[in-house]
């Protein structure tokens, strides 16, 4: 969920470690180390991380040997300070909580009642989609990334402090009306969808709802205390204080309600209490057998970049089985990542020194607190012997210009990768040249041509090239390395991105389009507790002459449809969108994931006059509604029914008042501006204006 340029990595941190002969050996007992320089470590680089690096508050644990060795915390809980950060505050953990379901379908494996290989619908029989090749897609492919699942299906999935089961209770509804953009096991790419419906199978052969099963098997027996999900009772005043870049106070506790792709509260500790599994200290929990499963290399199942330094490369949920920089040693690293719109974490296991770092935070990213989790991890393995010395970090070198084989301009053109256009430039000098497209503005990126056959940046951390797969199409290969002062180093190598084929559209269908051209959704199909509303719930259709036939990414495909086509591994190509318009009432809607988005056409001054109501139609759709020049600078109160909320919108789109956070008070009504209204089918907002 994080915003990403596509051709950089993902972040920028990290650090290497060397493994020295005489090394202590593998999983070796050390009862003399007493952490002091790993504490002092982990203290310095977490208040970094709230200090500069833009983290509200950071919790952090290391476990060795099966004893938490070092635990701490920094930053800010709640405004007034009343509340302080301990080791017992709770935060979402985002897609670690990815783990737990790989945890309990390899759980349910060893039992026999699942076979990683056997089709889905064995086990879920009303599972089905407009695609024949649902069919094939296995458990396995859940867990790797493979299914060939769009991505994210998530309409009512962020919500504030409610827990309603909407977006997993429809899952199977919603897959029903979608197509694969891939076939299943041709390729890992990212995908919330593979998971939740992995869920679902737990569910389906457990015989218990997962948080149910969750508890029963991995909770209470490695005494988790602390982990939660949101149809736990949760004690709101125990989690993590949460903020907004661009509003104003703190935000109530936010509830991701796919559980197992993301919903999980937890601390640090427990999460390496968790991480025991793993490092196979609880044979009773998942066997021998299922942890090798889980660490192989399954990414190479499918088409993938040659094997480089990096941070993702899957296994059966592992986000990476081959962490860099710790590959630079001969050890074997194992991570998961989370990210939700306010919460973050990341856990990273050593299974040969029995030894994992948990770090989860407010606001920061994934990224840097695994590179917190890598710190601490690195540190305490020097203090303790197991290595001599950290390494600084790595570049490829500042490129030397080599003459460019004259083929290599035909790579020139538009790529695309989920969301994003990428325009390339090959000069016959051996100069490469990457722009957007979606922000002719921005500065563009220049490369070299080095003897080694791709293009360097002048920094010397990043080289791109490209590659033709055996499927025809034409990638774009990074390979990169990017740095945070004081946090190390992190390295990325993936296909960022695809070469757009030639699209001619039909006159009718092209004509349809040039009408949307510049027109803005708006979302309409959201919950009144919705985080969406918080965002930017529209979205504006842009044509764009590089790339004719395409709406972004998507390939347009009718008058009324459009599709992504893009084959990308990893994680540029994951969350690919399908757009679908229908008229109804003469009203024009967007469709996709699940999402209903109504055109701005239909979006009416708000009543300028002092007394007015809101009722939200049978439908249950929101009420949106523009601010004309009459209600300019106005004062807009409303008064609402319990299940009911409203936010204001400023020109710019930013959202400046949300009553689900800053209550019913009075409000200035802001040029250019924009309200919603949201609520139960039927409610009534009494609107005032003065």
């Amino acid at each position: 969920m994080r915003k990403r340029r596509f051709w950089m990595p993902i972040a920028a941190l990290a650090v290497t470690m060397l493994v020295p002969p005489g090394a202590m050996a593998a999983g070796q007992s050390d009862t003399t180390t007493t952490y002091e320089a790993t504490r002092k470590a982990a203290t310095e680089k977490a208040a970094l991380l709230t200090g500069t690096y833009n983290t509200t508050s950071v919790q952090y644990a290391l476990i060795d040997q099966g004893r938490i060795v070092v635990s701490g915390q920094s930053g800010r809980n709640d405004e007034q300070g009343l509340k302080p950060l301990t080791k017992k505050t709770m935060y979402g953990i985002g897609s670690t909580s990815k783990m737990f379901i790989a945890a309990a379908v390899m759980k349910l494996a060893d039992e026999g009642k699942i076979d990683l290989d056997a089709p889905v619908v064995q086990y879920i029989p009303n599972f089905t989609m407009k695609d024949e090749r649902y069919k094939l897609i296995t458990p396995r492919m859940l867990l790797n990334h493979s299914s060939g699942l769009y991505g994210s299906t998530f309409v009512n999935a962020f919500l504030f402090e409610d827990n309603d089961t909407y977006a997993h209770d429809t899952l199977l509804t919603q897959l029903a009306d979608q197509k694969l953009k891939a076939d299943p096991g041709a390729y890992s790419v990212y995908s919330n969808d593979g998971f939740t419906l992995a869920e679902l199978l737990v569910e389906q052969v457990g015989g218990l709802d997962f948080t149910t099963y969750m508890h029963r098997n991995f909770t209470e027996p490695l005494g988790m205390e602390d982990t939660k999900t949101p149809l736990d009772p949760i004690d709101e005043s125990r989690t993590a204080g949460l903020y907004y870049p661009t509003y104003k106070g703190q935000m109530p506790n936010e509830s991701v309600n796919v559980i197992g792709t993301g919903g999980i509260y937890s601390t640090a500790e427990d999460l390496v209490r968790f991480s025991q599994i793993f490092n196979g200290h609880a044979e009773d929990i998942l066997s021998a057998k299922a942890l090798t499963a889980m660490e192989q290399e399954e990414y190479k199942r499918g088409m993938w970049p040659d094997d480089a330094d990096t941070s993702i490369n899957y296994g059966l949920g592992w986000d990476s089985v081959n962490l860099f920089p710790f590959s630079d040693y001969g050890t074997q690293a194992l991570t998961k990542g989370g990210d939700t719109i306010f919460y973050h974490s990341s856990l990273v296991v050593l299974r040969e020194y029995n030894m994992a770092a948990a770090v989860v935070s407010s606001g920061g990213s994934s990224t840097t607190d695994q590179l917190l989790a890598n710190e601490i991890l690195l540190s305490a393995l020097k203090e303790k012997g197991a290595i001599a010395d950290i390494k600084p970090g790595k570049s490829f070198g500042a490129p030397v210009k080599a003459a460019m084989p004259a083929e290599l301009m035909n790579a020139a053109g538009v790529y695309g990768a989920t969301n994003q256009l990428i325009k390339i430039d090959i000069g016959s000098a051996g100069s490469l040249t990457l722009s957007s497209v979606q922000a002719p503005e921005a500065p563009p990126e220049t490369y070299t041509y080095t003897a080694d056959g791709s293009f360097r940046s002048a920094d010397g951390n990043a080289k791109l090239d490209f590659v033709k797969e055996d499927n025809g199409r034409t990638y774009l290969r990074l390979r990169a390395y990017a740095s945070l002062p004081g946090l190390g180093q992190t390295a990325l190598s993936q296909y960022a991105a695809e070469k757009l084929e030639e699209n001619d559209l039909p006159a009718a269908t092209a004509a349809a389009w040039k009408e949307r051209d510049g027109k803005k959704y708006f979302l309409v199909n959201e919950k009144y507790s919705s985080l969406a509303y918080l965002l930017l719930p529209a979205l504006k259709i842009n044509l764009f002459a590089d790339a004719p036939g395409y709406v972004l990414d998507q390939k347009i495909t009718g008058p009324d449809a459009s599709a992504s086509d893009l084959q990308i591994p990893t994680m540029a190509g994951r969350d690919t969108q399908a757009y679908s318009f229908f008229r109804e009432d003469g009203i024009e809607y967007l469709t996709s994931s699940g999402s209903i988005y109504e055109s701005e056409e239909a979006v009416k001054p708000i009543y300028p006059g002092k007394k007015s109501t809101a009722t939200i139609p049978a439908s249950g759709l929101a009420k949106w509604y523009a601010v004309s020049e009459k209600s300019v600078g106005k004062t807009m109160q409303v008064k609402l029914p319990a299940n009911g909320s409203f936010a204001v919108y400023d020109a710019q789109g930013n959202c400046v008042h949300f009553s689900i956070i800053g209550g019913n008070h009075t409000f200035v009504l802001p040029e250019n501006g924009a309200v919603v209204f949201a609520g139960d089918a039927g409610s009534k907002m009494a609107i005032t204006i003065q």
